[in-house]
């Protein structure tokens, strides 16, 4: 458990149930989110008996989690709004002291990460970790989730403990950067796949297929997968919340085709799957679970 409390930005889908595992794991935590009303939600429902201290406190700016904190965790939706909290008006860097360790699990490109890093440590001289997950909400809130990380040693291992709060997995790919160019080959294999079942699904169900009795008659087998298991019964019965959006997901692959082009490698079955949920987003379907791709026929 930290002296000190820990910091951490974003309450959305996944940074909520990832402050609630830091909170059940002992930590004080000081939180802020863009709605200041999901921040006072949650320090109401983690709050403390009666004369202790409290576990959860609602800040008003980004800024004022860093005064109370030597490690900041991050879970924001793009690279704009990670710039904004940590280098905008009352942001993370305004009220840093020298050395706070930032932890970033946002999805970022590893060049908009680099750059970030570098003016972190000249702002504050503090480390920058970035740290995408993947494993889901129900991981997150599991605290299963796989950490891929960049950055200093050293701040790494540091941060490691804490980060254990809501990941089974914390793997140190490199120098800063490699932690997001590592999640963007995860994002390549988890969308290929999400299409590939997309595809299987509707194949089956004009096959005239009981679509439902798949998962488990291919459970065990070479087809067999927590996205099969996960997502093929989401394509059959839309889940009532998403878990993960469709414009998330676009918004991965346009980086991970900014870092092909970048790297000079082409990826043509990436590149299609982005172009199906580009359509997509056209149809007004980016806010829709991820599964929600088998809606939408793409043109050969």
């Amino acid at each position: 458990m930290s002296a000190r409390p820990i910091g951490f930005c974003g309450l959305g889908l996944m940074g909520l149930p990832m402050t609630r595992r830091l909170i059940d794991a002992g930590h004080s935590v000081r939180v802020w989110n863009r709605s200041h009303e999901k921040a006072t939600a949650l320090a109401e429902e983690s709050s403390a008996d009666v004369g202790a201290a409290p576990r959860c406190v609602a800040c008003r700016t980004p800024a004022e989690v860093a005064r109370a904190a030597d490690m900041v965790m991050l879970c924001l939706a793009n690279a704009d709004a990670v710039e904004a909290v940590v280098f905008g008006a009352d942001g993370l860097a305004t009220g840093a002291r020298d050395g706070t360790t930032l932890v970033d699990h946002s999805t970022l490109s590893p060049s908009q990460t680099i750059a970030l890093a570098q003016r972190w440590h000249a702002r504050t001289g503090g480390h920058w970790i970035d740290a995408p997950v993947s494993g889901g909400t129900a991981g997150a809130a599991a605290g299963t989730l796989a950490v891929m990380a960049g950055g200093s040693a050293n701040a790494f291992d540091a941060a490691t403990p804490v980060i254990a709060a809501y990941a089974a997995r914390v793997t140190r790919m490199g120098d800063s950067g490699a932690g997001q160019a590592t999640k963007l080959a995860n994002q390549t294999i988890v969308m290929t796949t999400i299409a590939a079942l997309a595809e299987a699904t509707r194949l089956a169900q004009h096959a005239g297929i009981d679509v439902t009795r798949i998962p488990a008659a291919l459970q065990g087998g070479w087809a067999d997968s927590v996205l099969l298991q996960t997502l093929m019964p989401r394509m059959i019965e839309p889940p009532v919340r998403a878990s993960g959006t469709i414009r998330t997901m676009l918004k991965d692959l346009d980086a991970v085709e900014a870092l092909a082009d970048d790297s000079r490698v082409s990826l043509p079955v990436a590149s299609l799957v982005r172009l199906w949920l580009a359509r997509a987003v056209e149809q007004g379907l980016g806010d829709e679970d991820i599964s929600q791709i088998v809606r939408v026929p793409l043109e050969a």
